[in-house]
């Protein structure tokens, strides 16, 4: 019995060490999602912009809506890996708290992520095609598009 208690501790360890690197890889395969993308669909008076980077063990984004020279909207976007999984997270100032969305699938090009628990979105998805990006939220049958184009 004795042996069996540091054999599991090294399973343990080993195992949540090889969960953290899968969830890095996987981080590392969204790479496409790092430039600076202008959103084409947006009103006229206004231009809209999401800017993502590596930076560490994940990926930061800031989403922000200019009308004219003011800031009429901004978020702060993380794609993390916690415990093992990935989380897109928004962080919007009308939310008390940053908002977790856990990706559920993803793909070569395109991740999809969801929190049931959210009001609205509830799902958030992305795509990328060449140099074309459709981000769409989602939830309670209404659906949101945002397409963007890569500026960088």
């Amino acid at each position: 019995m004795k042996s069996f208690v540091p054999s599991l501790l090294v399973f343990l360890i080993y195992h949540n060490c090889l969960s953290q690197a899968d969830a890095s890889s996987s981080i590392q395969q969204l790479d496409w999602l790092v430039g600076t993308w202008e959103r084409l669909n947006d009103r006229p008076e206004r231009s809209s912009f999401e800017v993502w980077q590596m930076e560490g063990h994940g990926l930061k984004g800031i989403g922000f809506t200019l009308q004219g020279a003011d800031t009429v909207f901004r978020e702060d976007l993380e794609i993390v890996s916690q415990e093992g999984k990935l989380y897109y997270v928004a962080d919007v100032a009308h939310n008390d708290e940053p908002v977790h969305f856990k990706i559920n699938i993803t793909s070569d090009h395109s991740f999809e992520s969801a929190n049931s628990q959210h009001d609205f979105p509830k799902q958030i998805s992305y795509t990328c095609t060449g140099k074309s990006l459709t981000a769409t939220i989602s939830g309670d049958g209404k659906e949101i598009p945002f397409q963007f184009k890569r500026v960088r």
